[in-house]
């Protein structure tokens, strides 16, 4: 299953509350086959070295290559035998990943949210430098951010669509959905 949307849509948690309700599940993030790669060229890392074995029932170790390169430790793991592979990230239902995805959630937000969201995050973890460093990596971001997904149209492929910022309280395990396109 894949779990896409903007950066900071809510993408994160809505697979995290998955991962918790299926007992033999894990999540895969795009961010981790993505590091040190192109914004939206790992597609392939993605397919040929986690999803297709996961699919033909085998255990995945994997170590993208800039991990080894850039001396990052440990690696992508997925056990076999699970019932339910969920792959997070921007991007996550590319159509490249069509033929190895059996189901999308399209997580909507809000853009200014999202920004607001992604740029707390990120400066409170220290990932992206400075707080001015991490205002610009943003907007770089969000500039291929919104090509990609302008070409890819994500939304229009998704099983259900969940409200990332709903305009409604909601409790910590509850989301607001929309069924998809038809």
């Amino acid at each position: 299953m894949a779990v896409d949307g903007r950066g900071a849509s809510g993408k994160s948690t809505l697979a995290e509350r998955l991962r918790r309700r299926v007992s033999r599940s894990v999540v895969v993030h795009t961010d981790d086959v993505a590091w040190y790669e192109s914004f939206f060229g790992w597609g392939g890392l993605l397919a040929e070295h986690v999803l297709r074995p996961v699919r033909g029932g085998e255990a995945v170790y994997f170590r993208p290559p800039a991990w080894t390169r850039e001396g990052r430790e440990g690696a992508i793991e997925v056990p076999s035998g699970l019932d339910l592979v969920i792959v997070e990230g921007v991007g996550a239902a590319q159509r490249e990943l069509a033929d190895v995805i059996d189901a999308t959630v399209w997580v909507q937000s809000d853009f200014a949210q999202a920004e607001e969201r992604g740029i707390a995050r990120d400066s409170a973890l220290g990932v992206n430098g400075d707080p001015v460093e991490t205002v610009a990596f943003w907007h770089e971001w969000m500039a291929e951010e919104l090509r990609f997904l302008q070409q890819q149209r994500p939304w229009e492929r998704a099983c259900l669509i969940v409200a990332g910022t709903p305009l409604i309280p909601l409790d910590d395990n509850q989301v607001a959905v929309a069924s998809g396109p038809l």
